[in-house]
């Protein structure tokens, strides 16, 4: 059978459909149609995928899964690179709470980030003793708040006697220091 894949191309696979149930002691037995997918030129590792809608054709159930791979992988990395889902909280419904807004906030240092780069790269900052080949989420949060704390300092102050006027390189120091340790 010829399906939607990957990259928004079309594979040819080899696929075997059935019907069975999931059994776990001490929960209820739930129905479920499996499906194995071999490709007949062995490039991709066969797999077998679960569904719940026993009704729901072979071939749908593997291109629900293809289009939700981008999606798995988006929180398998919010997993292992922003720490989403191991938050400290007392209660699971603060946990159903923060991950959502920490999701959303990545999504906006991300956008905010993309404009303000336009199309150039983000430098990685290094230190002498670690050396990274493409820059962080750390180096991106630090560059979204480099560029907006002067702004938000700078429409604050207003002309008053107790402002203190300080050297523009000392001033981008501090707010490059600032923006690396919050």
């Amino acid at each position: 059978m010829t399906l939607r894949w990957y990259g928004g191309t079309r594979r040819r696979v080899e696929l075997a459909s059935g019907t069975a149930v999931w059994y776990h002691s001490g929960k209820r037995v739930v129905p479920i149609r499996w499906v194995l997918i071999r490709d007949p030129l062995a490039e991709v590792a066969p797999q077998a995928l679960l569904s719940t809608d026993q009704a729901c054709a072979p071939q749908q159930i593997v291109e629900w899964c293809v289009l939700r791979w981008q999606l798995e992988v988006t929180f398998e990395a919010a997993r292992a690179h922003l720490g989403v889902e191991t938050q400290r909280q007392w209660s699971d419904l603060a946990i159903l709470r923060s991950t959502p807004a920490l999701l959303g906030l990545f999504s906006l240092i991300t956008l905010f980030a993309h404009q303000l780069l336009q199309g150039q790269e983000l430098a990685a900052r290094q230190a002498a003793w670690y050396h990274k080949r493409l820059p962080t989420f750390s180096d991106t949060l630090a560059f979204v708040r480099h560029h907006l704390w002067p702004v938000s300092i700078s429409w604050m102050s207003g002309a008053k006697d107790d402002v203190v006027i300080i050297p523009k390189a000392l001033f981008e120091r501090l707010t490059d220091t600032l923006a690396y340790a919050a």
